[in-house]
C-alpha cells in the first residue's frame, strides 16, 4: 500500500492500510504470468492471497527489488524500461511483480528516480499461488547475480538508443580492481544535524559545509569519489 500510495484492505489484520495521500509515485502497475488467473490483477486481492498462502510465523511474504533509474531518460523510457525488467522477471519465476515508479523525494537527490519491485515469494499459476521460488533464497543459485547484470545490461542498452555516453557496471568495486576508501557512517543525532544544516544551505542559497567531525570525513570521500570518473576520462 505504502510503495504503490493505495488503500489495502488487509485480511489477515482487519485494518486498512490508506497512503493515497501520499505524493511522488509516478506509475504503478502489475506484471502477472501469462497463465496467472483475472483476480491477480488486482492489488488488494494479490496481497491477500500471498498472506493467506503463508502459514507459519517466519514465512517471507514477498521479495522486493529495489532499482535506481538512469536520469538520463524520459519518464516514459524509465517507465517502459522497468516494465520490461519486471516482465522478465515474472516469466523466468513465473511470480506476479508489483511495480512501483518513485521520482525523486523532495530533500534528497533530485537525480533519485527509483522503482520498487514486491515480488510474490510463490509461483501464481491457473489454480493461485503454489510452489515457493527457491531458487531466490540462495546464492548458490546466482539468480541474484543474474538479475543484477541483466538489470545492468537492459540500461546500458537504453542509454546507448538515447546516445549517451553513460553506463552502468553492476560489479563491486572490488570485483573491478578499484580501491575504494569506504563511506563513513553518521549516527541518527550527526544525520540530522548535517540534514540541517543542508536545509539552512539551501534556504539561504550557499554552500554546504558539515558541522559534525563525521559529516567532514564523509563529504571529503564523497569529494574524491566524484573525482575519479574525471580522472579514469582524462580530464
Amino acid at each position: 500500500a505504502y510503495r504503490a500510495g493505495v488503500a489495502i484492505d488487509c485480511q489477515r489484520e482487519g485494518v486498512t492500510h490508506d497512503y493515497t495521500r501520499r505524493s511522488g509515485v509516478e506509475h504503478t502497475q502489475i506484471v502477472l504470468p501469462s497463465d496467472a488467473p483475472s483476480w491477480a490483477s488486482d492489488r488488494t486481492a494479490l496481497w491477500n492471497a500471498a498472506e493467506a498462502a503463508e502459514t507459519r510465523k517466519n514465512s517471507t511474504v514477498a521479495r522486493e527489488f529495489e532499482i535506481a533509474l538512469p536520469v538520463e531518460l524520459s519518464a516514459d523510457l524509465r517507465r517502459d524500461l522497468v516494465l520490461e525488467f519486471a516482465r522478465e522477471i515474472s516469466d523466468r519465476h513465473k511470480v506476479a511483480v508489483d511495480v512501483a515508479i518513485h521520482a525523486p523525494g523532495q530533500e534528497g537527490d533530485n537525480r533519485n528516480h527509483h522503482a520498487h519491485l514486491l515480488l510474490t515469494t510463490r509461483q501464481l499459476g491457473p489454480e493461485g499461488l503454489g510452489a515457493k521460488t527457491r531458487e531466490l533464497d540462495v546464492k548458490t543459485s546466482g539468480e541474484v547475480d543474474h538479475w543484477r547484470e541483466r538489470w545492468a545490461q537492459l540500461q546500458n542498452r537504453a542509454l546507448e538508443r538515447i546516445g549517451s555516453a553513460e553506463r552502468v557496471d553492476h560489479r563491486s568495486h572490488a570485483a573491478r580492481g578499484i580501491e575504494d576508501q569506504p563511506l563513513p557512517q553518521l549516527t541518527p543525532a550527526q544525520y540530522q544535524l548535517e540534514r540541517a544544516a543542508k536545509q539552512a544551505a539551501a534556504r539561504d542559497n550557499q554552500p554546504y559545509v558539515p558541522v559534525t567531525r563525521a559529516g567532514d570525513q564523509r563529504q571529503a570521500v564523497e569529494q574524491r569519489r566524484g573525482l575519479r570518473p574525471m580522472i579514469e576520462k582524462g580530464v
